[in-house]
């Protein structure tokens, strides 16, 4: 399982800083300061399921957990999400520390 965590961590650091890369041309070729948000870049990859969140989050659990929460939450750059999500599979992945010295029980 630590494993498969930091390999998804790894790939999603992996994707983030690609992420910036991108924003970070995109940038400069514009003269402005700009980010691709989660709401755009899921939209890209599956623009229906977007809305099938939309109506499961409304009907079944609140609609005021979609309105305020998750459209802000959708409105951060996908490449900061992307890294810190990916730092956090990698947290979650380490290998547990060997400890220093010995037990004094012994």
């Amino acid at each position: 399982m630590r494993g498969l965590a930091r390999l998804v961590g790894l790939l999603l650091v992996a994707a983030g800083f690609i992420g910036l890369v991108v924003d970070g041309t995109r940038s400069i070729v514009n003269e402005t300061l700009a980010f691709s948000s989660l709401r755009s870049l899921w939209e890209t990859v599956s623009p229906a399921s977007l809305g099938h969140l939309q109506a499961a989050v409304t009907q079944h659990v609140h609609p005021m957990l979609w309105d305020p929460v998750l459209t802000e939450f959708l409105l951060l750059p996908a490449s900061i999400a992307g890294l810190i999500l990916g730092l956090v599979f990698l947290w979650l992945g380490q290998k547990p520390l060997e400890p220093i010295g010995y037990l004094a029980s012994h």
